[in-house]
């Protein structure tokens, strides 16, 4: 390929770390690359995600891909609404970051030691019902923002702690800040969280096949495509109150030879706050089904699930 790729990306500082990574890793395989930013409406709002969409800050990302003005878009993968868009393709699921909540809290503490009272920070309904649950007795408040903005919210007094996805942490250098990643077992973390996606035209196929041989990672596309197809199963969109983490696993099948599975666990929380959890294993080449059975094993227990913002 001699052509330049131009890759879009929003402009934010997560953002154009995750896309330098992407533009890195297509150097090494001997592309040439330029990396264009393209503002999305999310990026000019300050409102409530609630209040301006699922979409907003990937819409304007794939309409400049579709248009022709970029050749490939980097996205975070949770961002992504879980309809598919027909004049694209996902080329690839680079390797997967530590797809784990991480709490950042003043004077160093835990999830465990902060006081009864203490404030934390979210903009993520998933993320508030889970610390509820915890029964600490934390007061959770909203919380919209980039990454600095949010960390100066503990630094600065405003509040005792906030929860941030560890994955954009580490892609901006910021894992010195975390004073506790949190255990799945406590909170699971948003559906692909910590995952990219990076799309093409779906007629562009010397991009696809580039993207695809030297960025897809396939243990990470089967652990995101359960969850997302977990997701779009509960007919919620990408902002509402549902955790989802697939692992793969190592298991025995009948001859006593090990194979590779996925092991999905899933939460979803009711009207009333209720936290409703479910878990399944199923084979690796067949993760859209296990996604969907997981959803109808929630929906049986009795999910509702209500929007709200993610981040």
């Amino acid at each position: 390929m001699n052509r330049t790729l131009r890759i879009g990306t929003r402009g934010s500082a997560l953002a154009l770390a995750q896309t330098g990574h992407i533009a890195e890793a297509l150097e090494r395989a001997g592309a040439k690359v330029e990396i264009v930013t393209v503002s999305t409406p999310g990026d000019r709002s300050s409102a409530p995600i609630a209040e301006i969409g699922i979409g907003v800050f990937t819409s304007a990302l794939r309409d400049a891909l579709a248009a022709g003005e970029v050749d490939v878009a980097v996205h975070s993968y949770k961002d992504l609404p879980t309809a598919p868009d027909p004049r694209l393709s996902l080329a690839a699921v680079p390797l997967r970051e530590d797809p784990r909540d991480a709490l950042v809290a003043r004077d160093g503490l835990v999830l465990g030691e902060l006081p009864v009272g203490s404030t934390v920070g979210t903009g993520s309904p998933r993320r508030a019902a889970q610390l509820e649950a915890l029964g600490l007795g934390l007061t959770v408040v909203p919380l919209r923002g980039n990454v600095d903005t949010r960390l100066r919210k503990v630094t600065d007094g405003v509040l005792d702690a906030v929860v941030l996805a560890r994955a954009g942490l580490a892609r901006l250098g910021r894992l010195d800040a975390i004073t506790e990643s949190l255990d799945p077992l406590q909170m699971l973390p948003a559906p692909a969280q910590g995952a990219l996606a990076v799309e093409c035209r779906v007629d562009d196929v010397d991009t696809e096949h580039l993207l695809a041989s030297t960025l897809d990672d396939q243990a990470s596309r089967a652990a995101v495509t359960a969850e997302r197809a977990m997701l779009a199963a509960l007919e919620a969109g990408c902002s509402a109150p549902v955790g989802a983490l697939a692992d793969v696993v190592e298991d025995l099948d009948d001859d006593g030879s090990v194979v590779l599975r996925l092991s999905l666990r899933g939460v979803a929380a009711t009207p009333q706050n209720d936290l409703l959890r479910a878990s399944a294993t199923g084979d690796l080449t067949a993760a859209e089904q296990l996604g969907r059975a997981l959803a109808a094993e929630l929906l049986d227990l009795g999910a509702a699930v209500l929007s709200g913002p993610e981040a």
